[in-house]
């Protein structure tokens, strides 16, 4: 899981450079996914730390939600985008977009991890007892 909180933080990062640098560098709100790459990957650090990695973890599961929540409404402008249509700020429909993509894979991807981390320990606990 910290390898992969931390190459989702780094994508966060990434999309929210050039989400900025597309738009001109007009506007500190196309950082936003940079801003949560970096929790991100501050989390993945923390995650090394086998004694504090479930609540890293959750942590970084519930930063994805607020990110889904967040970035949501440019869902139906990139929908409109792909259908020929027009909205008024396209590069930021496409970055919520991708934005809300990136965070439901990793809530999927956490939620798997989790199921496997408690299966693992019920069976560790079966051989033991």
């Amino acid at each position: 899981m910290p390898v992969l909180t931390l190459a989702f933080g780094v994508a966060f990062v990434l999309l929210g450079a050039v989400s900025y640098f597309i738009t001109g560098m007009q506007s500190v709100t196309a950082l936003i996914p940079a801003f949560f790459g970096v929790v991100f990957i501050v989390l993945g650090v923390i995650m090394r730390d086998e004694a504090k990695v479930k609540h890293a973890g959750h942590a970084a599961a519930t930063l994805a939600l607020l990110g889904i929540f967040g970035s949501a409404r440019g869902v139906p402008g990139a929908i409109t985008l792909v259908q020929g249509g027009e909205v008024e700020r396209p590069e930021a429909a496409i970055a919520q977009t991708i934005m809300v993509v990136l965070c439901i894979a990793f809530v999927a991807l956490a939620i798997k991890s989790f199921i496997d981390v408690r299966k693992a320990r019920e069976a560790a606990e079966s051989a033991a007892g």
